[in-house]
């Protein structure tokens, strides 16, 4: 029989609930998490097709930075999780890029290659540019209780060509913005440390690595995880989360629950629900993504230097909700050939491309138009994208071609539960994770800490702050 009272339950087996599952289950911490899914790690795991896996969300692990190094969000993660940096297997980037139609900013895991670049492109920005990454560096990111700022509000006050402006925001936005058109300068800072500060790596096997090595250290200190099982209605009772209804009819009790799902969609579960809440501060920004696969290596087409392409052809760069299926202006290019394995190599070649998509227009398609539209649009996404690439010709990558698949906003929705499928979550971020109950606190992406590395860190911070510290949560 199983048991139906936790000292803490977790909403969700992604990487922030994991991690806050492993945190609790060290201290001693009667812990599960509830997971209405098949597959673990939410926002970043992977799937299977014809004996093929294919990441979700992973195209680098941000916040890399080389053995020794002391002081960083990826030591810190280690650290609290009892996790062996070996065991994560991450291998870094070669070299990733921010390519505009007119202009191209080269930058690696060393920070003087993109600084070298800007001084060079932009001579006139150079000192503003220093002054900015001086703001960056600070910037206390980690603070609860931090108050938001326009990040373009901040950024002015430094930089003033438009184009290095836009240039810097496109990764940082791509990589965690739910906001359209500026972020707030708490997860600019996050940001801009992550991708530039830092930089990007990835294990050979990609992210179902970095979710065996959590899912073990899980289980190794003792905690409970229940799949294809979601909570279906969180009750309240004089201002706290008495009883946790589960979607198998069941019900569980709980001194303290946790959820990683998203705010707009815990406030869903509520009852009484939270429906003026949760339509208040629910994301709109979802995206598209095509993967390709090749019997080739992505180097022998010239496509061997770049780990993760950054692109734009507009006058500006515009992050905000397409208006049509696909906003095919900007995007990202992800090679996963391309990070530094050493004497290893994947066996086939894979090129993905992420673009900004409307969930509105994808959503209610009938299944035969929808099929149809996804064919239409992974041809218009990838042939967009490989503008930015050394010319291959059709027929050679045609010839090559093994496999390919495609995710819309609407597989966003029905595989993560995230509204709208706004992959970020909701725009307006709860640092402290604090809601409208009193044992009831939000963990990722809405919580305010962006990334692999940052999710993480987020069920950390939870768990440290509301639950070990002075022993609450004891029940």
């Amino acid at each position: 029989m199983k048991d139906s009272h936790y000292d803490v339950v977790i909403i969700g087996a992604g990487m922030s609930g994991l991690a806050a599952g492993i945190r609790l289950a060290h201290f001693g911490r009667k812990v599960c998490i509830f997971e209405r899914h098949n597959a673990p790690g939410g926002l970043n795991s992977f799937y299977s097709i014809a004996g093929r896996k294919y990441d979700v969300g992973l195209h680098a692990l941000t916040n890399y930075v080389a053995p020794g190094v002391k002081g960083t969000p990826l030591g810190k993660l280690l650290r609290q999780l009892r996790i062996d940096r070996e065991e994560f297997a991450l291998r870094p980037q070669k070299q990733s890029r921010v390519a505009f139609s007119d202009c191209s900013l080269k930058f690696t895991n060393e920070f003087a290659v993109l600084e070298a670049e800007v001084v060079e492109k932009f001579p006139s920005q150079a000192d503003g540019w220093r002054a900015l990454v001086q703001a960056v560096k600070s910037y206390d990111d980690v603070s609860l209780e931090a108050k938001p700022i326009s990040a373009r509000e901040v950024v002015s006050r430094h930089l003033t060509d438009p184009l290095l402006i836009d240039m810097i925001f496109c990764p940082l936005m791509y990589y965690g913005s739910a906001q359209e058109r500026d972020m707030e300068f708490g997860q600019f800072a996050i940001m801009f440390k992550a991708l530039f500060l830092e930089g990007f790596a990835r294990p050979l096997d990609g992210v179902r690595v970095i979710i065996r090595v959590l899912l073990e250290k899980f289980r190794e200190a003792g905690g409970e995880r229940r799949m294809k099982c979601g909570v279906a209605h969180i009750v309240e009772e004089q201002g706290r989360a008495s009883r946790l209804l589960l979607d198998d009819g069941s019900e569980i009790t709980a001194g303290q629950v946790i959820s990683s799902i998203g705010f707009a969609e815990t406030m869903k579960l509520c009852v009484p629900p939270q429906t003026s809440a949760a339509e208040q501060n629910t994301g709109k920004l979802s995206y598209a993504e095509t993967i390709s696969v090749f019997s080739r290596q992505p180097a022998e087409w010239g496509w061997g230097d770049d780990t993760i392409v950054f692109f734009n052809d507009s006058d500006r760069f515009d992050y905000s909700q397409a208006r049509q299926r696909v906003d095919l202006r900007s995007g990202v290019i992800c090679l996963p050939n391309n990070f530094d394995y050493g004497s290893e190599r994947l066996s086939e070649g894979i090129f993905r491309v992420t673009t900004l998509a409307n969930y509105e227009l994808w959503a209610h398609l009938p299944e035969e138009t929808y099929q149809a539209e996804k064919l239409r649009w992974f041809g218009e996404i990838t042939r967009s994208a490989r503008r930015f690439l050394p010319p291959v010709d059709d027929a050679v990558l045609a010839a090559s071609q093994l496999a390919t698949d495609m995710f819309t906003p609407r597989t966003i929705r029905k595989f993560t539960g995230h509204l709208n499928g706004a992959i970020y979550g909701a725009p307006h971020k709860i640092r402290n994770g604090r809601t409208h109950l009193e044992n009831l606190y939000l963990c990722g992406t809405d919580q305010g800490f962006l990334g692999i590395i940052g999710a993480m860190l987020s069920g950390i911070s939870m768990a440290n702050f509301h639950v070990l510290r002075g022993g609450a949560g004891r029940s």
